[in-house]
């Protein structure tokens, strides 16, 4: 099975637990749990404020991952794979 990803924040979707959900309760396929809940977004942030709301969580990231990343490590690849995510992807 193909990897999921949030398309807000890049999360790895493994669970069906981290899965947002639909305004009529259903699981939304593209978003986390973090990032949507009940058909919206959880909080109105541009890309920028959304990579550093997420390079928060590095120390966390880095203890699941073979690469340990500083936060401006982070930030960077953060920097180069959001724009290709739904939620920020230029019309």
């Amino acid at each position: 099975m193909e990897q999921k990803f949030c398309q807000s924040c890049g999360m790895p979707l493994t669970a069906p637990e981290h899965f947002g959900t639909n305004k009529d309760g259903s699981k939304n396929e593209d978003y986390c749990a973090y990032c949507f809940k009940d058909g919206q977004f959880t909080q109105d942030l541009t890309m920028d404020e959304m990579i550093l709301h997420c390079a928060q969580f590095v120390e966390e990231f880095n203890k699941d991952s073979e690469q340990k990343l500083t936060k401006e490590q982070a930030i960077e690849q953060m920097k180069q794979f959001f724009p290709q995510l739904k939620r920020w992807k230029k019309q």
